[in-house]
């Protein structure tokens, strides 16, 4: 029935085709947030009959008209999404989707990783699996100290005196911690900034273990933007990544305890701290909610000391970050991210 189509690639820069694209994929409850690297439609009758995005690993947007479904045009799509990827020299590969959809990939040989129902399903393929990630991990987790581990998952945009302040409390209840940095490169500070910070004012404690969260935890694999809509979002989103920590990392790094803490301002936090508290204590992983640091009749944040930093109130900002941040972020090498900070009003 589609044997007579036409492939095209989408000009991203282009309005037109992009909003044909986003019409289409309304029907399947998907959104287009532009944030992609390439995009194929392929046309029937000048009509668009199926699409796909190519995201770094994450194969997104597929859709395929209703009544051409089963007919193996699915199966064309993701075949040219992994060339593309491989063309960028890209050899494993993400699939996040509904549930009812999940056999279709399978059938193409993705693996399902983990799914939280009604909501999401996530799958991979290619070269590296969650298994190899969490053989990795526990190696370097080899290290730590004999008993109770505890683990937090951190973005530190960056390294405040609360974050060190909640660390410091799972330092003092447990043999050894595992910080995990948030490794996706969308906040302000970029990522070998974050982690350097991260290492730096943990320093002073013999039994923490500071490693990059990689691409299982808060990633555009586990949290993609474009799937779902509203409160939807949120809980398939923030479920699906506390079931990835819960079933596989959690295991291979010998936790027993995560450590967050609370939030009483950012929804999707605040989801992600609820989908914890219900997912982890079922693989027998305690969850321990530390209350925010406050100084001054406000609490130590991140976002607190980027807004200082816009206002140039240095002194202030010294009273919030630990010395080695302190010491970074009036040095020249901070210059260019400190302009960043300065020409964005971003949260992140």
């Amino acid at each position: 029935m589609w044997a007579n189509y036409d492939m095209r690639e989408i000009n991203l820069d282009s309005t037109r085709e992009i909003e044909a694209v986003r019409t289409f994929l309304a029907a399947f409850d998907l959104t287009f947030d532009g944030a992609v690297d390439y995009t194929v439609a392929f046309y029937q009758n000048d009509e668009i009959i199926a699409t796909g995005s190519l995201a770094g690993e994450v194969l997104r947007n597929i859709a395929v008209s209703p009544q051409l479904q089963g007919e193996g045009l699915t199966a064309n799509v993701v075949s040219h999404l992994i060339q593309q990827a491989g063309q960028r020299g890209i050899y494993h590969y993400f699939i996040y989707t509904k549930p009812s959809a999940a056999p279709m990939f399978t059938a193409l040989g993705f693996k399902e990783v983990a799914r939280t129902e009604p909501h999401a399903v996530l799958l991979e393929s290619g070269l590296g699996s969650i298994d190899d990630y969490c053989q990795e991990i526990a190696k370097k987790a080899a290290q730590l100290p004999i008993g109770a581990r505890a683990a937090l998952v951190v973005n530190c945009n960056p390294f405040t005196l609360g974050h060190k302040a909640v660390i410091s409390r799972a330092v003092s209840e447990n043999k050894g911690v595992v910080v995990l940095v948030v490794s996706e490169d969308k906040s302000l500070f970029p990522f070998d900034v974050r982690f350097q910070l991260v290492q730096q004012g943990l320093a002073e404690y013999s039994n923490v273990l500071v490693l990059p969260a990689g691409k299982y935890i808060v990633s555009s694999a586990t949290f993609p933007s474009y799937f779902t809509k509203g409160e939807a979002t949120v809980k398939a989103q923030t479920r699906l990544d506390a079931v990835i920590f819960a079933r596989y990392i959690a295991p291979a790094l010998g936790i027993s305890r995560r450590y967050v803490g609370d939030e009483p301002y950012c929804a999707t936090t605040c989801g992600y701290n609820e989908a914890l508290a219900e997912v982890l204590p079922q693989h027998g992983v305690e969850l321990k909610i530390m209350p925010r640091i406050m100084t001054g009749g406000e609490a130590i944040s991140a976002s607190r000391v980027r807004e200082l930093i816009r206002q140039e109130d240095w002194s202030a900002i010294k009273e919030l970050v630990p010395e080695t941040t302190y010491q970074y972020l009036v040095s020249p090498e901070a210059q260019p991210v400190i302009a960043r900070i300065k020409a964005s009003h971003s949260r992140h």
